[in-house]
């Protein structure tokens, strides 16, 4: 009897979370800024290599494709600081996922979420959007 319980319980639970993570896990232009400048978390960028190459990144984001990610987090930190260089982050720690404009970003971050990294959030607008506020930025400073 006391499983039923507990597993109603927590199907509450997991629609109740499911309808949070829709709200409050998408981090806006100015929020991601912040939080980067707070160095409180680690952004990734799942977009592939070559594309970062080609249009740059979000400075301080650590790329990991997308086709990498559920592996990169599942590594031994050992090994996750020798391919991505940089210290893998705990399921408590915060991270951000960006791609180019929102898709990619979203799977990364479901898939995340499902390992139990329960503070993953991520960038909607992506790369798209952060090019196209800091490029204006940078006109207005000229």
């Amino acid at each position: 009897e006391g499983t039923q319980a507990g597993g109603s319980l927590k199907s509450i639970k997991g629609s109740w979370h499911n309808f949070c993570t829709a709200i409050f896990k998408d981090v806006t232009y100015k929020e991601l800024k912040n939080l980067l400048n707070s160095k409180k978390i680690m952004l990734i960028d799942v977009r592939e290599t070559w594309e970062i190459v080609e249009y740059g990144k979000i400075p301080g984001s650590v790329n990991i494709p997308l086709d990498e990610v559920g592996e990169a987090l599942q590594m031994h930190p050992k090994d996750f600081k020798e391919k991505y260089n940089e210290v893998k982050p705990s399921k408590s720690d915060s991270l951000v996922f960006s791609c180019l404009a929102g898709v990619r970003s979203k799977k990364a971050l479901d898939m995340a979420m499902s390992l139990g990294f329960n503070s993953a959030q991520h960038y909607a607008g992506g790369w798209k959007e952060w090019a196209t506020y800091e490029f204006s930025e940078k006109k207005q400073e000229n």
